[in-house]
C-alpha cells in the first residue's frame, strides 16, 4: 500500500517511515513562525512554564504583520516584547512593513521541499506550493515547538486534485480555489490534506501556486500539497532555501477522493457577499455595482497580482466614485513593483498602496472599514459578515484581475472583457 505526500513527510518526521491517515505522531518541527495576533499568548506561556533553555527558537520566526502598524498601546506592547524575546534569543524576527508571514518565511528562505512548518495562522497551508507540510497551530503550540521542537499530528485523510490544462489568460489559482469552494463548501476538506497535481499545476508560476496552497484554508485543509518540480527548485535556490528534499506520493497512495477539474476551459470566479463558498462565475453577476476594490493579504499580495492589477489599469482611470486600495505582500515585493513601475501605473489610475502587511484583510488596523451597503470587491481570502469592520457592508470576493477590471467599470467585471482577452498584452 502506497503512501500519500501528507503521510511521508510527517512519518519521515516522526522516526523514519511513512505514516498512516488517522495515527496521532509525534513529529520534529523543522521550522515555526508566529505573528503578533498570538504571540503574547504564546509568550506568556514559555514564561508560565519556566522554560529554561528554548532549543528551537532560532528556528522561529516571529512576525509582526497584523498590527501593522500597531492599532492601540496593547498592540504596540505585543510589539515590544517580541522584538525584545527575539533580540535574547536570536529569532529570526520580521517587523512592521517587512511584510505578511507566508510571504516573507519562503522569501526569507526558512523551508524547502520536504520540510514540516507550523505557524499561528491557518493560511500556513501556503507553505505547501514548496512541497512542504504547512498547517496552522494556536500561539501555545508555537511554545511548546520553542521548548521541545516537537509536537503532536493526527495524520490527515488526502483528497487528489487533478487540474488539467493550463488556465485561460485572465484565470487565476484564485479561480481555481473558489470553484472548489463551489462544490465542496467551506470546511469541505476539514482536517484533510490537498494534493495538487496535473498539468494546470505545472503551467503556474509560484505566485499562483502559493495563492493554490494558502486558499486552501476556506476548504478547512489541514494541509494543501504540491509536488516539486523545476520551478520549485529554482525559486528555493534563488532565496537560499536549505538542500531540498522533495516528496512524491505512491502511485498506489490512498486518497479519500479523487477530483478532476478541467481549468482550460474555467471562467474567473467570484464569492458573493458573507459566504466564501456561494460562488458563481463573473459573467453571471456583471451587473452588480461596486464601490470598493482591495488588492492584497496573504493570499494575493503577490507581484503577479500587482502585476494584473497594473495591466489592465494602464493608462486608465478608476470608475466614478470607486476608491482602491493595494497592500503588497512583503516589502521585497513593494520594492519589485516600484522598480517595475507598476505603482506609477496604479497610483495614477487612482489607487493608494500601502505599506506590506495584512493591512485590510481584517480590519484588524483599523484602515479601513466599509460605509453601510458599500459593496467592496476584494482579493483578500474571506468576507464574512463585518469583516471589514461594518456588517451592513458587502464583501465579495474574486482575483485581483477581477478585483481590477472591476475598479474600472464599477461593476463586478470579468478581466478578459477589459483586457483585450489577455491581461499581459495591456503590460
Amino acid at each position: 500500500m502506497g503512501h500519500t505526500i501528507a503521510e511521508k513527510i510527517l512519518g519521515h518526521h516522526a522516526g523514519g517511515k511513512p505514516a498512516k491517515a488517522g495515527e496521532i505522531v509525534v513529529a520534529d518541527v523543522d521550522f515555526a513562525m508566529i505573528h503578533d495576533a498570538r504571540a503574547g499568548n504564546a509568550l506568556k506561556m514559555i514564561e508560565k512554564l519556566g522554560a529554561k533553555s528554548l532549543p528551537h527558537v532560532k528556528r522561529t520566526a516571529l512576525v509582526l504583520d497584523h498590527y501593522s502598524p500597531p492599532p492601540n498601546m496593547e498592540a504596540a506592547n505585543t510589539h515590544v516584547a517580541m522584538r525584545e524575546f527575539a533580540e535574547k534569543h536570536g529569532s529570526p524576527i520580521y517587523d512592521v512593513g517587512d511584510g505578511i508571514c507566508h510571504q516573507v518565511l519562503p522569501e526569507g528562505g526558512h523551508l524547502t521541499c520536504g520540510d514540516l512548518v507550523v505557524g499561528t495562522d491557518t493560511h500556513s497551508t501556503t507553505y505547501g506550493a514548496f512541497n512542504a507540510f504547512g498547517t496552522g497551530v494556536e500561539g501555545t503550540d508555537v511554545s511548546a515547538v520553542m521548548m521541545t521542537g516537537k509536537l503532536w499530528f493526527r495524520v490527515p485523510d488526502t483528497i487528489h486534485i487533478d487540474l488539467q490544462g493550463a488556465l485561460q489568460p485572465g484565470v487565476w489559482a484564485k479561480d481555481v480555489t473558489l470553484h472548489m469552494l463551489s462544490q465542496l463548501g467551506a470546511e469541505g476538506a476539514n482536517y484533510q490534506a490537498l494534493e495538487y497535481v496535473g498539468s494546470g499545476v505545472s503551467a503556474m508560476a509560484i505566485d499562483d501556486r502559493m495563492t493554490l496552497s494558502n486558499h486552501a484554508a476556506e476548504l478547512g485543509a489541514k494541509a494543501a500539497l504540491l509536488e516539486a518540480d523545476e520551478k520549485n527548485l529554482a525559486w528555493l535556490k534563488a532565496h537560499h532555501a536549505a538542500t531540498p528534499k522533495p516528496v512524491k506520493a505512491d502511485a498506489d497512495a490512498i486518497y479519500t477522493r479523487r477530483i478532476v477539474i478541467d481549468t482550460a476551459k474555467l471562467p474567473p470566479q467570484v464569492a458573493r457577499q458573507h459566504h466564501i463558498d456561494d460562488v458563481v462565475g463573473v459573467p453571471e453577476v456583471s451587473g452588480q455595482k461596486i464601490q470598493v476594490a482591495l488588492i492584497g493579504t496573504c493570499t494575493n499580495g503577490r507581484l503577479d497580482d500587482i502585476r494584473q492589477a497594473a495591466a489592465i489599469l494602464k493608462g486608465r482611470k478608476l470608475a466614478k466614485g470607486v476608491r482602491m486600495i493595494v497592500t503588497p505582500a512583503s516589502r521585497a515585493i513593494y520594492l519589485a513593483a516600484m522598480r517595475e513601475g507598476l505603482f506609477d501605473i496604479l497610483t495614477s489610475a487612482g489607487a493608494s498602496v500601502e505599506a506590506a502587511g495584512c493591512g485590510t484583510c481584517v480590519n484588524i488596523t483599523g484602515h479601513y472599514i466599509a460605509g453601510d451597503k458599500q459593496v467592496v470587491i476584494s482579493s483578500a481570502n474571506r468576507n464574512f459578515k463585518g469583516r471589514l469592520g461594518n456588517p451592513s457592508s458587502e464583501i465579495w470576493i474574486g482575483s485581483a484581475a477581477t478585483v481590477a477590471a472591476s475598479a474600472l467599470t464599477g461593476f463586478v467585471t470579468d478581466a478578459r472583457t477589459v483586457a483585450g482577452g489577455d491581461w499581459r498584452a495591456a503590460a
